[in-house]
């Protein structure tokens, strides 16, 4: 199957349907195109994402299945759990977003998949700036020691990435965003892909139809007055 090469200079171009995706590399959807934010927006509304190493073209993929995680169906360890109680650190949203989307670039330097380019950099600033994109931080005192970030359509968060330089410190970041999306009235957490660390706390697979259904239903849907503004 030939992938559509998307023009840099028309952000309003629209995606080829998802189930035009190659099945190996599995979801690769599209080259070419921007990271502007109607790109961006656009891409995640449909279950696309943007994932691609330094000197590359920019690549947008949707996976089949999709790895997800329903808020209600978290699973905290006991060990964790003897974490969170002891109170260790401080968990804060948007208070460091240009902190830990570096540090998330940092740690993937030196790990296999796609490293957090410049570019990648900027554009998420710009979500992040126009209100779309969100961090959580987890702090030791005065020091960012675990983080996450991502981006917010309706009742759906789309996770990008996470990094922690203290044993939990991530972790906590995701159960203390997790148990706040449920308040908030979110519904979905966009995985991406399959890893045994998100399956840990109640991760699932679901067939991609099934997850662009779910995006229609909920990335529209209203939540919470002044959700992340409270924060």
């Amino acid at each position: 199957m030939r992938l559509i090469i998307l023009d840099p200079n028309n952000p309003e171009q629209d995606f080829p349907l998802v189930n035009k995706a190659l099945r190996e590399p599995d979801g690769l959807l599209a080259v070419g195109g921007c990271l502007s934010q109607h790109r961006l927006l656009n891409a995640y509304r449909h279950g696309i994402f943007p994932w691609y190493n330094p000197g590359e073209p920019i690549l947008w993929w949707s996976p089949d299945p999709r790895l997800v995680l329903f808020p209600d169906k978290l699973i905290i360890s006991r060990s964790l759990r003897k974490t969170l109680h002891k109170n260790i650190f401080s968990v804060t949203f948007d208070q460091a977003f240009n902190e830990v989307i570096a540090a998330c670039a940092d740690r993937r330097k030196d790990a296999t998949g796609t490293w957090i380019t410049a570019e990648i950099y900027a554009a998420y600033n710009q979500l992040h700036q126009a209100g779309f994109a969100h961090s959580v931080e987890t702090w030791l005192g005065d020091e960012l020691v675990g983080g996450l970030y991502g981006v917010a359509l309706g009742q759906v968060f789309f996770g990008e990435s996470m990094f922690h330089i203290r044993t939990d410190a991530s972790k906590v970041a995701f159960v203390t965003l997790v148990n706040q999306l449920k308040l908030w009235g979110y519904q979905l957490i966009d995985c991406q892909v399959q890893t045994k660390h998100l399956e840990s706390f109640g991760a699932q697979e679901i067939d991609r139809n099934y997850f662009i259904k779910l995006l229609d239903q909920y990335c529209e849907a209203p939540v919470k007055p002044f959700a992340w503004q409270t924060q």
